[in-house]
């Protein structure tokens, strides 16, 4: 990690807003696999509390046949669980997209390795099952996937509510790979399989916006479901699991999570920290992303469904091929956006978001 100058360069943006105490209401995080990469945490840690977010996300990689992390995934994990005694960690855990467990010894490996993970570190309570499994980046084939991953959510909700009685297993969707059909024909799977019991105590969609530039509360016609469609994703759900023993949105603790959600922005010019082409149409200025991220959290907050709300990510990656979406820039000094997200967390927490009457 860069030294403690540069993080205090990032911390000290702190100062430009209000701190706030957590309070009930909306989850605020950041998706931050940085947490497993440092040896040392304890500055990130930093960051999140002068933040004042309530969670971090982070991925764990599985390989099929595999009951635990071995080697530096093993490392990883130990890092990231060991934070969770500071900040609710929540796990994502994904495999290789050509390989994910379709049939029963993938589902069995697979959900015993979570159920271990969880054993192993009881104080983590989230965990998202896959990442995005509506899409052929993460999933693959898309034929059949519906009912393939609607039995990996059954199998592994009754394996992890065993040894975690209070966890919450998260199901995950892209927005822009049809999660309309997506849901219809995993609620159908539901069905056919005669279950009773729910397979999903969360609705974990990513709400990318068609681009950065577009408005988080635009709203879509078609395929697509941001966060302007939630109207539509909640629509869709009902259809699927109205009447059946799967509760949506709304219903008991079930809430949707936007488990990744970000604008990207233009690296300021001539600075260094960035290299490569951009490969995103349309970014906007830092400036604007701040913006852009303000008018996301007070959509989330003023939607009673959605329960949380994760930008992706806490810091840049210098190569302009990859994500631009961060509160900080790859040498961790401060970016507009953190000083927004930090002001928007203050405000969702001390209940001072104004909503539009609906």
């Amino acid at each position: 990690m860069k030294s403690r100058v540069l993080l205090a360069t990032a911390l000290a943006a702190a100062a430009l807003a209000p701190s706030a105490a957590a309070a009930p209401g909306l989850l605020l995080g950041v998706d931050d696999d940085s947490l497993k990469w440092y040896a040392h945490t304890g500055s990130l840690l930093s960051i999140y509390r002068d933040l004042g977010l309530g969670a971090v996300r982070v991925t764990l990689d599985w390989s099929p046949g595999e009951s635990f992390p071995a080697g530096q995934d093993r490392t990883e994990l130990q890092r990231a669980a060991n934070a969770g005694r500071s900040i609710r960690v929540v796990l994502a855990v994904t495999g290789p997209a050509s390989s994910p467990p379709i049939d029963p010894a993938g589902r069995a490996s697979y959900c015993s390795f979570v159920a271990n993970v969880l054993a192993r570190f009881p104080w983590i309570q989230d965990v998202a099952i896959w990442t995005e499994p509506n899409s052929a980046r993460f999933w693959q084939p898309q034929q059949g996937a519906p009912a393939a991953y609607e039995a990996l959510l059954a199998q592994c909700w009754d394996a992890l509510h065993a040894v975690q009685p209070n966890v919450n297993v998260i199901a995950t969707s892209a927005p822009h790979a049809k999660p309309g059909p997506w849901y219809a024909n995993l609620g159908k799977a539901y069905r056919a399989s005669g279950r009773t019991l729910p397979i999903f105590d969360t609705i974990g969609h990513n709400a990318y916006p068609e681009s950065s530039v577009e408005a988080p509360g635009v709203h879509h016609r078609d395929s697509p479901m941001d966060e302007g469609d939630l109207d539509r994703l909640l629509a869709a759900l009902h259809e699927a699991f109205d009447g059946s023993g799967q509760p949506v949105p709304g219903e008991g603790r079930v809430t949707v999570w936007y488990l990744e959600d970000g604008f990207q922005s233009i690296p300021p010019a001539d600075d260094g920290l960035y290299n490569g082409t951009e490969t995103d149409k349309h970014p906007v200025s830092e400036e604007e992303q701040a913006v852009q991220l303000t008018a996301a959290v007070q959509l989330a907050y003023c939607q009673p469904a959605v329960g949380a709300f994760f930008n992706f990510e806490l810091r840049d990656e210098s190569a302009l091929s990859g994500w631009q979406s961060g509160l900080l820039r790859p040498d961790w000094s401060a970016k507009p956006a953190f000083v927004s997200y930090l002001a928007a967390v203050a405000a969702a927490h001390a209940g001072t978001i104004t909503c539009k009457s609906q």
